[in-house]
């Protein structure tokens, strides 16, 4: 009987310990190639809301970054007095915050799947570290922990910082809304680390805890690989997009339409014969809107670029009449062109909304033709007639040109 005590006593932790571990992979795997995904819920909660909206984001958004999660459970592994674990995550917690802050406040922006690619192989160093692997497979010692630390968590603060980026940041206040996510994600940070210390804490009580430790670190190393090859995947999409066809369709706007809106890539389309060309200035942080009207069933090609400068848009339609709020998205990226045709499903509005996040003003070139009335010209034909009462419309932001 005293055997069988003992037997359960040293496995029962060890199964548990896998059992854990097993559903901290499952869970991370469907996601870990969106680690810092925002939904637009919460780019439009940032957007409306103030500082306190900035830090609960930024906790939350930590809370969900399973590659930063996993990077700071490798570094406190085998630490256990509380001064090596302040620190560790101190040096870890300097390092992003000077990125996060420096390079979303200069308007700095990498390619958000290469950053997370460097990430993921960062989850595998500190892993391979903790399991003595210079010494036991490389045959050398192992770099200074406290300066890889530090540059690795340089390298998290770009991954946070990409991401922030994609919203309309504020250029009034900047500075303290940077600052606010920052003091989130530290929030965040602290939440995690006090139950992942709990946790091994408790292991580390057991005998199971050396069988434990070697499974958990190669289990990270296998994570930091998986997420590498994914966010790859994600970088040779946004690299070599002409390797991937573009084609959409949008859903109905109302049960009763039948023929839905559909945007087409413009492979084909000849670029000459354009019916206008506008110039369109979107200010250094600033947003624009370029409206079009279309009846049902309308067609428009048309192109557009900046030269060389990315710039986050939606493109999207408004039906006439509609007092809802509702619009319909056909497309959403971060580019510095796109180019297709648009059928419509609807009569009313339809165009681009542009966020620049960078520190210059940026210039696009539209081109456009098919079936549309022009609304920026039909505001000055308004502005020369004073007593027609203007149209209505569902942004403000739609400017004249």
């Amino acid at each position: 009987m005293l055997f069988k005590t003992n037997l359960f006593t040293r496995w029962f932790p060890l199964g548990m310990g896998l059992l854990m571990f097993g559903l901290l992979i499952s869970s991370l795997l469907p996601q870990i190639a969106y680690a810092h995904g925002m939904s637009e819920a919460d780019k439009l909660a940032i957007i409306e809301g103030g500082n306190l909206r900035y830090m609960w984001l930024g906790a939350t958004h930590m809370l969900s970054g399973y590659d930063h999660l996993a990077f700071v459970f490798g570094i406190i592994f085998f630490l256990t007095s509380f001064r090596d674990i302040a620190k560790y995550v101190t040096a870890f917690t300097l390092g992003h915050s000077v990125t996060l802050i420096y390079a979303t406040f200069n308007g700095i922006q990498l390619n958000y799947f290469a950053i997370d690619a460097v990430i993921g192989l960062s989850v595998c160093y500190i892993a391979f570290a903790n399991i003595d692997g210079f010494r036991k497979y490389l045959n050398v010692n192992p770099p200074n922990m406290m300066l890889m630390i530090i540059g690795l968590g340089l390298i998290h603060g770009f991954g946070l910082s990409t991401r922030l980026q994609e919203l309309p940041l504020s250029e009034d206040s900047l500075l303290l809304n940077i600052i606010s996510f920052n003091v989130g994600i530290e929030i965040g940070q602290i939440s995690a680390l006090a139950l992942m210390l709990l946790l091994i804490t408790a292991w580390r009580k057991t005998h199971a805890f050396k069988t434990f430790s070697l499974i958990a670190n190669y289990g990270l190393i296998v994570a930091g690989v998986f997420l590498f090859l994914m966010q790859m995947h994600g970088y040779a999409h946004t690299s070599n997009p002409e390797e991937f066809t573009v084609s959409t369709e949008s859903s109905e706007f109302e049960a009763g339409n039948k023929k839905a809106a559909t945007l087409e890539s413009a492979e084909n389309i000849p670029q000459t014969g354009w019916k206008d060309s506008i110039n369109i200035t979107i200010p250094a942080r600033g947003d624009k809107e370029y409206k079009l009207y279309l009846e049902k069933g309308a067609t428009l090609e048309y192109t557009w670029n900046t030269g060389n400068a990315k710039l986050f848009f939606d493109f999207h339609g408004e039906p006439i009449g509609d007092t809802s709020g509702y619009f319909k998205s056909f497309q959403k990226n971060t580019e510095s062109q796109s180019n297709g045709s648009l059928t419509t499903s609807f009569a009313g509005t339809h165009g681009w909304y542009w966020k620049n996040n960078s520190p210059v003003p940026v210039t696009i070139t539209l081109k456009v033709k098919g079936e549309y009335q022009r609304l920026d010209l039909k505001k000055e034909t308004d502005q020369i007639k004073p007593a027609q009462k203007p149209s209505s419309t569902t942004h403000d932001s739609i400017d004249t040109l």
